[in-house]
């Protein structure tokens, strides 16, 4: 099989003491044929420096420089600006071992020009002190044709562990695949952002490849980053999330596409209950109450009936269906106490 060039794009946004770690572990791939875009997003930090420095030492890496406009618009600006035949995401807190490239090459479909395929590696959270691994919940090997169909597109959403994770990391994708779906992610999504691009690209593939072991994606888990703290603004994140995953399973015209849908805005419910009350601010169980007690929640609930088996997610669940002052509250000292449970 003639090399395939992989463009690896990494969109940048005041990572300045962490970005160094990031590029170096692409720049160490035992794939040669690479390309790395850094796509700084307007960082106010040493970042835009940083890129032009490492696209100056060395020809695979390239820089691009736009005004702030969020993941999204970085990681699209990154696509619009690389070459290769597959594309590749790496956010830059993140960092890879050496090999991961090599390896998700070496499962690439021979002989066609657009396979139109998905390889998934595994990957480990890492918190200071602490590494933990992480799979998808698909079993390693290859769907194609009626397998995928069966065990894959009809049920990537709508479960506690996803299948397969939707980040748009620890990926390798068709250039084509990413191309035809980038309309269906904007700015506007700022909840689950990959799950608008990875989404439609999966329901889109033709062959998807779940890699045995290959823990090769360190996600960093930043304490600091806004993601682990109270948002104000998820609920509505998440509505809008939820009607974007509902458009594309309704244009996909998949069978299950409306339970699929209806299944993760549950999973998505309890994120935004566990946002409330383990941030605790002033009148969150008032809009635990009313996110609860919404009619469209209401007929969801009562619709649906999802496994749970994080601890956590359970008492989420017994809220979102009990919404009493009394195990809010009880839940929240829980959370003072032992952290979160995280």
């Amino acid at each position: 099989m003639a090399e395939k060039t992989i463009s690896i794009i990494v969109p940048i946004y005041k990572t300045e003491k962490y970005l160094k770690r990031c590029v170096d572990s692409l720049l160490c791939q035992t794939y040669e044929r690479i390309e790395i875009v850094l796509v700084d997003d307007g960082s106010p930090d040493g970042c835009p420096e940083m890129c032009d420095a490492y696209a100056k030492k060395d020809g695979r890496v390239k820089a691009v420089h736009k005004e702030n406009g969020g993941l999204v618009s970085a990681w699209k600006a990154g696509v619009e600006a690389s070459e290769g035949e597959y594309l590749c995401f790496v956010d830059s807190d993140d960092w890879v071992e050496a090999e991961m490239l090599e390896d998700m090459v070496s499962c690439l479909s021979e002989g066609k020009e657009d396979a139109r395929e998905v390889i998934c590696c595994n990957f480990l959270i890492n918190r200071p002190g602490r590494e933990t691994r992480h799979y998808h919940g698909l079993a390693p090997g290859v769907y194609e044709g009626r397998r995928l169909q069966e065990e894959v597109k009809d049920h990537l959403l709508g479960h506690e562990n996803r299948m397969i994770s939707m980040s748009r990391c620890m990926k390798l994708f068709s250039r084509s695949l990413i191309e035809e779906n980038m309309k269906y992610s904007s700015p506007d999504i700022t909840m689950g952002e990959d799950v608008s691009i990875t989404l439609p690209v999966l329901l889109d593939s033709k062959r998807v490849v779940i890699l045995k072991d290959a823990l090769y994606y360190h996600y960093f888990y930043n304490d600091e980053s806004m993601v682990h703290k109270y948002d104000a603004g998820m609920y509505e994140g998440i509505k809008k999330l939820y009607r974007m995953i509902q458009e594309i399973y309704r244009v996909k015209n998949r069978k299950n596409g409306q339970e699929q849908a209806d299944k993760e805005y549950l999973y998505l419910l309890l994120l935004a209950v566990k946002n409330e009350i383990r941030g605790g601010v002033k009148g969150y169980m008032g809009r635990v109450k009313s996110i609860c007690r919404e009619e469209k929640n209401r007929k969801v609930i009562s619709a649906y009936k999802i496994s749970v088996e994080d601890r956590t997610n359970k008492l989420m669940y017994f809220v979102l269906c009990h919404p009493s002052k009394p195990v809010m509250g009880a839940i929240w000292i829980a959370f003072r106490i032992y952290g979160g449970f995280r």
